[in-house]
């Protein structure tokens, strides 16, 4: 029993983590795009393609909201799925820091451990609310 509390806290911890963090990220990408597209491992694009990072901004903050609401509304399994679903972002998101320049570092230390960080959130939640045995009969 102690065990499986201690697995809910630990994936709350990494969904607020990822949901909060998430949104600061798309704050600082509409507030400082260049400065946002530096940290997320590519060259900042010029001109009217800046309008690109406002987007990129908007939906990383939608993204973290997507993550926090099942949260809030402790939809406990739902929060998995979500999770799930959301560790193809970070996971294309290294894929395209690889493919434009940027390093492996960046590449897999941020993106390929946010992916990682997700996924094993989402096998935490399935494993909690998984049917026992017994009910399973």
């Amino acid at each position: 029993m102690r065990k499986n509390r201690f697995a809910a806290h630990l994936a709350t911890g990494i969904t607020l983590l990822a949901g909060v963090g998430i949104i600061a990220v798309g704050i600082r990408f509409l507030l400082a795009p260049e400065a946002g597209a530096a940290g997320f491992g590519v060259t900042p694009p010029t001109g009217d393609a800046l309008g690109y990072l406002d987007v990129k901004g908007v939906r990383d903050i939608v993204s973290g909201l997507v993550v926090l609401i099942p949260l809030a509304l402790g939809l406990r399994r739902a929060l998995g799925w979500t999770m799930l679903a959301a560790a193809l972002t970070p996971a294309t998101d290294a894929a395209v820091v690889l493919t434009h320049g940027g390093t492996a570092a960046v590449a897999f230390g941020i993106h390929g451990a946010t992916a990682a960080a997700l996924l094993f959130a989402a096998g935490l939640l399935f494993r909690e609310t998984r049917p026992l045995a017994a009910e399973a009969a």
